[in-house]
């Protein structure tokens, strides 16, 4: 099946020409087209998605990752990693249980329990816990965990950062007050990413440049950031993707209210309004974000970063993040998670796995 495209985005580059899709695979590129404007890319990878379109993963149902799961389609993500924040232990256990084994669902990214106390965002302070490798284990064996955020500098995060890496799970810093010698000693024991850069974390500084700073100067760890308008300035985004170009993920860190309209949503435990956009708890506090992964895109390349390099962010760059080369990729042999873009950039059609084709 043919999809009627002008052009596509095979590594990194548009490669002139339609692609061909068969049993679920891709199967041919660059094949003799008439199709003007529209143009093929690798379906999008989110790494940071705390719930979509009503539902808040830390208490989902089966049912309700089907309906988030469809949502999140229409938007292009064709695989995600549900996203669950600082929470008692039953409720995490109970969430993690109930993450499904399918092919748009990676695995579990649990961020908290074990956070600073002073960049703790909109985590609940009180079910925040300091490192406890048994608290660890039991979270672990309760489900399929992808990825881990913690703050590396707590005493006792060593140990737990050594848990996850023997069990094979990516260790992210984040809600951190890391100074620049602490971040450069948990990259140096294996924490390879840095979430939602710049926000819940210690600022930059003159003399001490803080985690965000020195992750911007190590090629060897990537860096996670919300392109929505409101987490980051757009010079902020500038200095980010100048220094970190090609390691540089793109993350919607959405809440329930994203895909919906203004009203109050759930982020855990937490209480939030979603007004102009933008998920707060009464306090003022961000909650979150309504954005979707197309418009993180474009965004991204409304600033002036190309479109196949802020495609890129959204897709190959995040799969290689979490050590999935299947993933985020459009070329021959590939499973075909597509996202199909007008002449405007919206989007006109999904493919994922060669079977589920909506309609934006």
């Amino acid at each position: 099946m043919k999809l009627g495209v002008e052009a596509a985005l095979v590594q990194g580059e548009f490669v002139r020409g339609d692609v061909d899709v068969d049993g679920g695979v891709v199967t041919a590129v660059g094949l003799r087209t008439t199709a003007r404007g529209s143009i093929a890319v690798p379906g999008f990878v989110d790494l940071q998605v705390n719930g979509y379109a009503g539902v808040d993963f830390l208490a989902a149902s089966r049912a309700d990752y089907e309906r988030a799961g469809e949502a999140l389609l229409e938007g292009g993500v064709t695989a995600y990693q549900p996203t669950f924040i600082t929470a008692p232990e039953e409720t995490l256990v109970a969430a993690l249980r109930e993450v499904p084994d399918t092919p748009q669902v990676i695995g579990a990214h649990v961020e908290g329990p074990f956070l600073s106390p002073e960049r703790l965002g909109t985590h609940p302070a009180v079910d925040r816990r300091d490192p406890d490798l048994e608290l660890l284990r039991r979270l672990l064996d309760a489900g399929r965990v992808t990825q881990y955020t913690l703050a590396p500098e707590l005493p006792g995060a060593e140990t737990l950062i050594a848990e996850l890496l023997d069990r094979g799970i990516v260790v992210a810093a984040g809600h951190t007050n890391a100074t620049a010698e602490e971040a450069h000693a948990a990259f140096d024991v294996g924490v390879s990413t840095v979430v939602h850069l710049f926000n819940a974390m210690r600022p930059f500084r003159s003399r001490d440049p803080g985690i965000a700073g020195v992750a911007l100067t190590r090629p060897d760890v990537s860096v996670q950031m919300i392109v929505d308008g409101h987490h980051l300035s757009d010079e902020t985004v500038r200095l980010i993707w100048g220094a970190a170009a090609g390691r540089a993920v793109l993350v919607t860190d959405a809440m329930a209210g994203a895909g919906l309209a203004a009203g109050s949503y759930q982020l855990g435990a937490v209480e939030v309004e979603v007004a102009g956009g933008v998920p707060m708890r009464e306090d003022g506090v961000f909650a979150g974000t309504v954005l979707t992964m197309h418009d993180a895109v474009r965004n991204l390349h409304a600033l002036g970063v190309p479109l196949s390099e802020a495609v890129g962010a959204a897709t190959v760059v995040p799969a290689r993040v979490i050590g999935r080369p299947d993933l985020g990729v459009l070329e021959p042999g590939a499973r075909a998670d597509i996202v199909v873009l007008d002449d405007r950039l919206d989007i006109a059609r999904v493919i994922a796995g060669g079977n589920a084709f909506v309609v934006a």
